[in-house]
Formats: C-alpha cells, structure tokens, sequence
C-alpha cells in the first residue's frame, strides 16, 4: 500500500525542478539605474541594460550546460546583497566551470613540484 498523495507537496517540486531548468528571471532595472548614477554626467543606464540583456541571452544559450549544482550556487550568490545581475551569474558560472577543468587537468599534481 501507498502513503497517501500530497499535491502540494508535489506541485512545490515540480516548480522548483523546472526552475533550476531554466534561467531565473532578475530585475536588473535598479541595478544599472544605481551604475548610471554613480558614473554621472557620462552614465548611460540604457549602456548597462545591453550588456545584461546580452549576458542573460548568452545564458540562454548555455544555461544546460553548467551543473545543477553550480547553476544553484551561482543563483544563491548572485540574489545575495544586492541586485542580482545575469553577468554577476554568468561570471560565477564561468568561474564554476575553468575551476572544476583546471583541476580536472591537473589531477592529483596540484600542490606538488615538478621536477
């Protein structure tokens, strides 16, 4: 016999599942509003607005590629603090991924002398 079926709980899942499968949606509007003073008379908010929408395209584009695990950890710390920006979440991911290659390639050498 079955336990019984909470749909609640399974519903609550399912969104949290589809999520991490895709890129989360930030509100990068405050976020380059807050550069474009700060880079007064020149700052251009609409400047900031391109790169960030670029940045969230790329992350389209690659979003299935990164780890579950890192695409969480990078969201985490990108909605830490401040405004959450997609090149603050690209960056991290990026970082994430030539990390875990760098000591893929230098396997167990890392810390010894090479002689």
């Amino acid at each position: 016999m079955f336990p019984p079926f909470d749909a609640g709980i399974f519903t609550a899942i399912v969104v949290m599942v589809a999520a991490a499968d895709s890129v989360p949606a930030f509100n990068v509007e405050p976020f380059c509003r807050a550069v474009a003073m700060r880079a007064a008379p020149v700052g251009d908010k609409d400047v900031c607005l391109r790169q960030e929408r670029e940045a969230r395209d790329q992350l389209v584009r690659q979003w299935t590629r990164f780890p579950v695990a890192d695409r969480s950890y990078c969201e985490q710390l990108a909605r830490t603090g401040s405004d959450p920006t997609y090149t603050e979440l690209l960056t991290c991911l990026e970082l994430q991924r030539d990390a875990r290659s760098l000591r893929e390639r230098e396997g167990g050498t890392m810390g010894q002398r090479s002689e």
